[in-house]
């Protein structure tokens, strides 16, 4: 059973940092999966958007995972 981190090894500014950083990272992951999907629904003249959609939520898939990895960094 790993034990809690010391009072000494938790340094807040650096879990503040890193917790603001990954809602900038999820909305930026989001936002261009989402417009290359917009750029492939144009390029091939699809009328359902399907490639905005596939794309965005392989992007929110993407950008889970990154916090999800991210989240262990924090020490609390």
């Amino acid at each position: 059973m790993p034990k809690p981190p010391d009072k000494k090894d938790r340094n807040p500014i650096k879990n503040l940092a890193i917790l603001s950083g990954i809602a900038i990272e999820m909305g930026v992951i989001i936002y261009l999966f989402a417009r290359g999907g917009m750029w492939l629904d144009s390029y091939y003249a699809t009328e359902k958007r399907i490639f905005t959609a596939i794309a965005t939520l392989l992007g929110v898939g993407i950008s889970l995972w990154v916090v999800l990895r991210q989240i262990k960094q924090v020490k609390y």
